[in-house]
C-alpha cells in the first residue's frame, strides 16, 4: 500500500459512497473507478484504515489522477456519509452525538431546521443561536453542530441523546427501524 493526501472534499466523496460500514477507502475506490479486487492472499491486510481529512489515506497510485465529482450537498442519506470508524474515533458520547448530528445536517441541509420542532417538557433541545438555547433553560451546555447554524443542548444523559438522535431521524423522514440504528450508534 501506498500513501497519499486527500483534500477535506475528497474524503467526503468516499465516505458518501460508502454502501456498508466499516467499507475500506480502497474498496470503495475501487468501485467507483471499476477496478477488480485484488487477491485478498497478495494484498496488505483486509482492514485499511479510513483516511482522516487533511491526513494520510491508504489508497493505490490511480486515486492521485482521478478527478471525482463533489460530494452531494444534501437529500441523501445519513447511512451514506455516516461512516462507524470514524464515529468510534470520537471523543465520548457528546462527540459521537455530534459527529452524528452533522452527518444529519450534512444529508438534509434543506429540512433539517425541522429539528428545531424537538423539545423537552420544559427545554429546547435545539436552536439556531447559542443565546436562543440558553434562554430556554440553565446548565445545558449548548454546542454547535459541525458546519451548520444549529446549537444542540449536550447538558442531558446518553439515553435523552439516544432519544433526541431517534427524533431526528423521524423529523428527517427515516423509518423507526432506521431511526432506532442511529439510535444505537451512540
Amino acid at each position: 500500500m501506498k500513501k497519499i493526501e486527500i483534500d477535506d472534499e475528497l474524503y467526503q466523496y468516499i465516505a458518501s459512497n460508502t454502501q456498508s460500514i466499516g467499507e475500506s477507502a480502497s474498496t470503495i475506490l475501487r468501485r467507483l473507478l471499476n477496478l477488480q479486487s485484488v487477491d485478498a492472499s497478495v494484498s496488505a491486510p483486509a482492514k485499511v484504515d479510513e483516511p482522516q481529512p487533511s491526513q494520510e489515506a491508504s489508497e493505490s497510485e490511480e486515486v492521485v489522477e482521478e478527478q471525482p465529482k463533489p460530494a452531494p450537498q444534501s437529500q441523501g442519506s445519513v447511512f451514506d456519509i455516516l461512516n462507524k470508524e470514524e464515529l468510534a474515533m470520537q471523543k465520548g458520547v457528546v462527540g459521537r452525538f455530534l459527529f452524528i448530528l452533522a452527518a444529519f445536517h450534512r444529508s438534509h441541509k434543506n429540512t433539517f431546521d425541522r429539528v428545531l420542532n424537538i423539545k423537552g417538557r420544559d427545554r429546547r433541545y435545539f436552536a439556531t443561536s447559542k443565546e436562543e438555547l440558553q434562554a430556554s433553560g440553565s446548565s445545558l451546555n449548548p454546542k454547535n453542530i459541525d458546519d451548520s447554524p444549529y446549537w444542540v443542548m449536550t447538558n442531558s444523559n446518553t439515553t435523552r441523546k439516544k432519544m433526541m438522535l431517534h427524533e431526528v431521524a423521524l423529523e428527517l423522514g427515516y423509518s423507526k427501524e432506521q431511526a432506532e440504528i442511529i439510535r444505537d450508534y451512540l
